[in-house]
C-alpha cells in the first residue's frame, strides 16, 4: 500500500540529488586554489534524455503488470570539465558560480524538506483523526 502515490520515494529521490549536488560544489570550493583541479558537476538533463533516447518502447496493458519504468538508479552523474581554465595553476573553478549553485541549491533542499515534512504532518493529522 503506498500512501502517497509515490510522492515520497520522488522526494527521497530529489533530496539524495541535491544532496550529492551540495557535496559536488562543496568540494569544488574547498578546491578553488588547488593547482590543476577541474570543477566537478552533477547533472540529470543529459541522464535523462539517454534514457529516454536509449529505453525500449513498451505499454503497460493492465494495472496489474509490472510497470516498465521501474528505475532505482539515482538518475543524475556527476561531470568532470576538462575544457577550460580560469585560473594560472590549471584550475577551473568559477567561486562566484559555485557560491551561486550552492545558495540555489540550498533554497532546493529547503523546499523538498518543507514538502516532505507536509506529507508527514498530513498523515499525522488522519492519525490522530483531525486534530
Amino acid at each position: 500500500m503506498d500512501l502517497f502515490g509515490g510522492t515520497v520515494q520522488q522526494l527521497q529521490q530529489s533530496l539524495n540529488y541535491a544532496s550529492k549536488k551540495n557535496q559536488v560544489i562543496s568540494n569544488n570550493i574547498a578546491n578553488v586554489d588547488t593547482p590543476g583541479y577541474k570543477a566537478q558537476e552533477v547533472v540529470f538533463k543529459n541522464v535523462l534524455n539517454d534514457k529516454l533516447a536509449n529505453s525500449l518502447p513498451a505499454a503497460r496493458t493492465h494495472t496489474k503488470h509490472i510497470p516498465f519504468n521501474h528505475n532505482p538508479s539515482p538518475g543524475f552523474q556527476i561531470t568532470t570539465n576538462n575544457n577550460t581554465t580560469y585560473n594560472h595553476n590549471g584550475n577551473n573553478v568559477d567561486i562566484d558560480k559555485e557560491m551561486t549553485d550552492l545558495a540555489k541549491n540550498q533554497i532546493y533542499y529547503q523546499s523538498l524538506v518543507d514538502r516532505i515534512n507536509g506529507k508527514f504532518s498530513s498523515l499525522q493529522t488522519v492519525i490522530r483523526g483531525g486534530r
